[in-house]
């Protein structure tokens, strides 16, 4: 069947999928081309027992068995659509299969638990794209293997992994997200103390990969293999799924992942190896006697205490909304307060008057750059304390101030093409939080200080990365 076909198959059965349901199951299904290419990436070639979850129509199935020697297939697809397209598709595999339109997740965790069913030597997957709460029956599920993770896609992942024989090979196109952030620490520190990461492929459009879908997640695709040696990594890129521009080099492990990062952050380096300017990324934030804090006044436990306009007895409460690239706009018509009353309860939530760098925890998709940093003085606030709400990442020392100085260096460093860029690296969703700006490198004080000297309100991109170049 040839790829013609199989997207002609895929538009039909996506066409006839309620969008609703597609949006609460996180289906996205995998055109051929990328398909293909997942295919091609398997090392290991005969003998192939494979597995194949969330498997839409079966075009990842038809990739794979026109590039392995395949002795037996097994998938997973609740959709009754899908299955339909699906089982004349296995069918004409010429192979032993099974088709299971079960809960794979749950399925997973009884074969695992009571040692039954197939080990596999190859998967290959794209896994439905969907966050799961931390008392769905999903979640609870997977503790019961050991496994803690908060998206259906690392789920999938994790369950291919325990079911995968000594040297099996996965290949998975999955959002980026989970390289870092603390959320999915527990599921990186499995990957990694289990597989062996062989290829990394990125595409460099966000939009490209499933774009009849309107996907706007980064997505890449991994290529593991379950207890292999770690060797250097084979990194490749293209624009988009027609692969016509691919490109590829070699990066050692340290690389992806710095050996003494406790986070096990995984780091997807640009194109060329290396960057211009080292020294804008030489220093631990710790080194420079700095540190950040997520925001902390949390709406709920103040609730009692809000006011919506300053009034006597009360400080200043600064959300996302009251800064833009103008500056500081407080207070603010919003439906958000403006000022919290000052108690002992309130109090041990506020920060002392001084200056401070703050950064979005969340940008939207479209935003040009992925941290957004804002200087904000004493002169702004007028008063001995202030509240900075949980949206915010806090720069501070010791819970104070920073010297204005240094600030304001921080902020054109922060808000600059050159930070944009190695923040990309190891961040492939739209969350910025304190432990990805604590693990990142940083300029020294003396250079924060020389940028510093060219800071004023409002200015544009090109005068920043104009003072980073000077």
């Amino acid at each position: 069947m040839n790829e013609t076909v199989i997207d002609s198959l895929r538009h039909q059965a996506n066409a006839k999928l309620d969008p609703k349901k597609k949006g609460a199951l996180g289906q996205f299904m995998t055109p051929f081309k990328i398909a293909e290419f997942m295919a091609g990436l398997f090392t290991r070639k005969t003998g192939a027992v494979l597995l194949d979850a969330g498997a839409g129509i079966g075009s990842l199935t038809l990739a794979a068995s026109n590039a392995l020697e395949l002795e037996r297939a097994e998938a997973w697809e609740i959709d009754s659509v899908m299955v339909s397209y699906l089982a004349k598709n296995l069918e004409g595999l010429g192979v032993p299969y099974e088709l299971h339109q079960r809960d794979f997740i749950l399925d997973s965790i009884d074969r695992i638990q009571f040692n039954e069913g197939t080990r596999f030597t190859h998967a290959i997957l794209n896994p439905p794209y969907k966050k799961i709460s931390n008392d769905s029956i999903h979640r609870l599920a997977c503790r019961q293997v050991g496994l803690e993770t908060v998206n259906l896609y690392t789920a999938f992942l994790a369950l291919a992994i325990l079911q995968m024989k000594q040297d099996g090979e996965i290949v998975i196109i999955i959002p980026r997200s989970f390289c870092n952030g603390p959320y999915y620490k527990p599921f990186r520190n499995m990957m990694l103390a289990t597989c062996s990461v062989d290829v990394i492929h990125v595409f460099e459009s966000r939009s490209q990969a499933f774009k009849d879908d309107e996907v706007l997640q980064e997505n890449i695709i991994l290529k593991l293999t379950v207890g292999g040696t770690q060797g250097d990594v084979f990194l490749s890129f293209s624009h988009d799924a027609s692969f016509r521009d691919l490109h590829h080099r070699t990066a050692p492990f340290e690389e992806i992942v710095q050996p003494r990062d406790e986070e096990q952050f995984i780091r997807i380096p640009k194109e060329q190896e290396g960057g211009d300017h080292p020294e804008f990324f030489a220093h631990a934030l710790g080194d420079l006697g700095l540190e950040v804090r997520t925001g902390p006044v949390v709406d709920f436990r103040l609730k009692q205490w809000w006011s919506q306009e300053p009034q006597p007895g009360t400080v200043p409460c600064i959300y996302p909304h009251h800064l833009t690239e103008k500056g500081l706009e407080w207070p603010k018509v919003h439906k958000k307060p403006n000022a919290v009353f000052r108690s002992p309860e309130v109090d041990k939530w506020l920060m002392r008057e001084g200056v401070y760098v703050l950064v979005r925890r969340f940008s939207a998709k479209e935003e040009r750059r992925r941290v957004v940093a804002h200087l904000i003085t004493p002169e702004d606030t007028k008063t001995t304390l202030v509240g900075f709400e949980n949206h915010w990442n806090v720069f501070h020392i010791k819970k104070g101030g920073l010297p204005l100085d240094v600030a304001k260096g921080l902020t054109v460093f922060l808000n600059s093409t050159l930070l944009d860029d190695y923040f990309r690296v190891f961040s492939g969703h739209t969350q910025v939080n304190a432990t990805d700006l604590r693990n990142m490198r940083y300029p020294s004080l003396e250079l924060l200080r020389t940028m510093g000297c060219g800071y004023r309100p409002g200015l544009n991109q090109q005068q920043i990365d104009a003072l980073l170049t000077a």
